[in-house]
């Protein structure tokens, strides 16, 4: 198990960097039994606050797919047996985010949410192969190869992925799993057939959230004909690369700052109210640019702020209860303008320094995340700056991490053929995700995305009713709510 200290930085991701959702690091441990063919025995679950009735069991598949006779790695399962076992339509198998989620911890969290669904299905949950990286994670794969900046010249980007690839390589080298090549969300998928035939299922209905994304669309292309029914929860769509994801999230930013911008201007407990936010910010942004700014923190010790740090980790989209979020980011413009930057700096100077830890991009490096060369993060720039003033023209955290992997991409992204699969359901938040989400069921045919107007991400593990009824209603009777349908915040 990681360290409390190191639990807490992989929480530290922010709106920009598609990365780690929050998840419970705490693990369970079931009292399970496995064996290779599959015939697993279901017993109860050890560990706390374990909802009633969850069996958990085990199953191995190989660290290499490819080598199915080499060595394996054991993922724990749990499973809530339908309650009425008379109606039981099947399993719903949650595919958790992160990387490095628990999918046990958080059907633990949603099953309270989740007992109308329950009634007619087994809902089963399981630790991926990230998840289980983690918990054996060998310490040289914690120790950060640099603390990340955004690279001014080619020469710089090209030192800054060399001290990546040469930790990623001492990472490799240390580990004892075999996991650290074979993280990417084609094995992932492979996992989640050998789940359904440990199920003994023809077919599954899913349940995706976040990151979980990535792993859906590998399963939707290699086993399409095994899949009844798939809900996407604020995922992220993979198959249209990176990049794209980055821009369209930019966009979505700009209109929640500009919410943001009314709000202050609103609301005399604003810190900038009575001025215009928005180029307060600006100028910030542009100043630490050209020169940086010095802080301290009780963690990461002496750092400098540039612009950069600042549009990457600084506005948040949710404004928090009572818009707690945004009176703290207003008074940290405010402060950071006259030099404090200390508003900023752990969240800031912690990602930098995270997001080189091998460990962290590790889990997805596989899965086409980092720039390719200079040139396409040259691109990226352009095209971020012409959509958002306030947030675009620097690289991405973790494609800048993953631009010194040093093995071969396994899942690149491409298009993702959509013959043979059902209509899916996505849900996502107009303040952030359905940008994503939607991206992603636009590639499948009579597909539907419901707009949940308010903030959030994840909303079955948030226990957002509206979005959960229509997630029952999709998956039970495999009927779509009308185009355009939307939640409002709850």
């Amino acid at each position: 198990m990681m360290r409390t200290k190191e639990r807490r930085q992989r929480g530290r991701t922010a709106w920009l960097a598609v990365g780690v959702t929050a998840a419970a690091l705490a693990g369970m441990t079931p009292a399970a039994s496995a064996t290779r063919d599959g015939q697993q025995t279901w017993r109860d679950c050890a560990g706390q606050d374990t909802p009633a009735g969850m069996r958990c069991a085990a199953i191995e598949v190989p660290v290499d797919w490819a080598k199915p006779d080499g060595p394996t790695i054991k993922l724990d399962l749990a499973r809530l047996p339908a309650t009425e076992s008379t109606h039981r339509i099947g399993s719903v198998l949650g595919i958790p985010g992160g990387p490095g989620a628990d999918g046990i911890e958080d059907l633990k969290r949603a099953a309270a949410d989740l007992t109308e669904l329950g009634r007619r299905f087994d809902i089963v949950a399981y630790k991926p192969r990230t998840r289980v990286w983690l918990d054996q994670v060998p310490p040289s794969c914690m120790q950060p190869a640099t603390s990340l900046s955004d690279p001014r010249n080619r020469k710089e980007y090209t030192t800054q992925a060399t001290a990546m690839a040469k930790a990623f390589e001492a990472c490799q080298k240390t580990d004892k799993t075999g996991l650290f090549a074979h993280m990417d969300s084609l094995s992932a998928a492979r996992d989640m057939e050998a789940v359904r035939e440990a199920l003994g299922e023809e077919r599954l209905s899913f349940m995706a959230n976040s990151y979980g994304g990535v792993p859906a669309a590998a399963y939707a292309r290699l086993f399409p004909q095994r899949i009844r029914a798939m809900y996407l929860d604020g995922v992220i769509n993979q198959v249209d690369g990176w990049p794209n994801q980055g821009l369209r999230i930019l966009r979505v930013a700009e209109r929640v700052f500009t919410r943001f911008t009314a709000w202050c201007a609103a609301t005399p407990a604003c810190a900038l109210h009575g001025q215009d936010a928005g180029a307060v910010w600006r100028k910030l942004i542009r100043d630490a640019d050209r020169k940086p700014i010095p802080v301290t923190t009780s963690e990461f010790g002496k750092g400098t702020l540039t612009g950069w740090h600042l549009r990457s980790f600084g506005f948040p989209t949710d404004p928090g209860p009572g818009n707690a979020n945004w009176l703290a980011f207003a008074a940290a413009v405010h402060n950071a303008r006259g030099g404090d930057g200390s508003g900023f700096a752990e969240f800031a100077l912690g990602n930098a320094r995270v997001w080189a830890m091998p460990a962290m991009p590790a889990m997805s490096c596989g899965d086409d995340r980092g720039y390719t060369s200079y040139a396409q993060l040259q691109k990226f720039r352009r095209q971020a700056r012409k959509i958002s003033p306030n947030f675009g023209g620097g690289a991405t955290m973790d494609a800048l991490a993953c631009a010194g992997w040093p093995l071969k991409v396994a899942n690149p992204s491409r298009p993702l053929p959509s013959r043979g699969l059902p209509p899916v359901l996505g849900v996502g938040s107009t303040w952030g995700d359905y940008a994503w989400t939607e991206s992603f069921t636009k590639m499948i045919p009579n597909s539907v995305t419901v707009g949940y107007d308010g903030p959030g991400h994840v909303m079955y593990l948030s226990g957002r009713k509206c979005p959960i009824r229509h997630a029952t209603t999709y998956l039970a009777e495999l009927k779509l709510p009308t185009p355009g349908t939307t939640c409002p915040a709850e």
